[in-house]
């Protein structure tokens, strides 16, 4: 599932190639028909994510809210475009761009009230400017679940996915077993901090990178897929050597080294 800085960019992509004059909106497969004939001949205002959910908001005071779930994808499309394929559920072009969305989760036309209370119900974004953590700290400590678990819990914190939450735990050296109360309040803070950092990072390079370019001997933007992760589906730790645990916490397999993470 894409993570928060693969929806950040993708908001910011969508801001910058279709805003403007008026988009055309169409929906090849069929089963947004409807809401793509609304959104057709308007015009971008506005693209924004908050976590893993994305609200593109136009002209005629309509809001499309997607959710990519597993599988969906939001890609540009080379121009000048070809027939789209019918697995399309929405297709949005101006003279200079175009985008096809597949397989969401969610793709529907919200009000600015349902767009609230859609976001009321999510933690904070480390992305978005002004963000706090100050709920976190009441959520950790009111809970005896993995902390593992309740970093995927996005009503606590708005982005993070398997990946990060497997990495971030590696840095601050918390086992994902650990229940999340007893996690010490400045256990949270850098938590948080490596939060914004390492998403940061991801927005800036479109993946997920959470090693040191020192211990790696590159830069972060000449890394190879295997230099950037400490621990998610590795076998071994980068640091120490040793084997890795894999267990299931909070429904999603997760790797740990038993040497720092304790």
């Amino acid at each position: 599932m894409p993570e928060g800085h693969t929806i950040h960019r993708l908001a910011r992509g969508l801001r910058q190639t279709l805003s403007g004059g008026p988009i055309t909106a169409t929906s090849p497969q069929g089963r947004f028909g409807d809401g793509a004939a609304l959104l057709d001949g308007e015009r971008l205002l506005r693209s924004e994510a908050w976590g893993k959910y994305l609200f593109v908001e136009l002209s005629g005071a309509h809001i499309l809210h997607v959710h990519l779930g597993l599988i969906g994808k939001f890609r540009p499309v080379p121009m000048p475009t070809t027939a789209p394929r019918d697995t399309i559920r929405l297709r949005l072009e101006n003279d200079g761009a175009c985008w096809d969305l597949t397989g969401p989760t969610r793709c529907e036309l919200v009000t600015p009230d349902e767009r609230s209370a859609i976001v009321s119900h999510l933690g904070p974004d480390p992305l978005r400017r002004n963000a706090h953590p100050g709920t976190i700290h009441a959520r950790f400590a009111g809970t005896s679940k993995p902390v593992g678990a309740v970093l995927l819990d996005q009503t606590v914190v708005a982005g993070i996915g398997n990946v990060y939450r497997a990495e971030i735990l590696f840095l601050c050296g918390i086992d994902p077993h650990r229940p999340a109360r007893d996690v010490t309040a400045d256990e949270i803070d850098r938590i948080w901090s490596e939060t914004v950092r390492l998403l940061r990072i991801g927005v800036k390079y479109g993946a997920i990178i959470t090693t040191d370019p020192a211990e790696i001997g590159r830069s972060l933007g000449r890394m190879r897929p295997d230099d950037r992760l400490y621990v998610y589906h590795r076998e071994h730790c980068r640091w120490c050597g040793t084997a890795l645990a894999t267990s299931e916490v909070g429904g999603r397999q997760i790797q740990h080294c038993p040497v720092h993470q304790t």
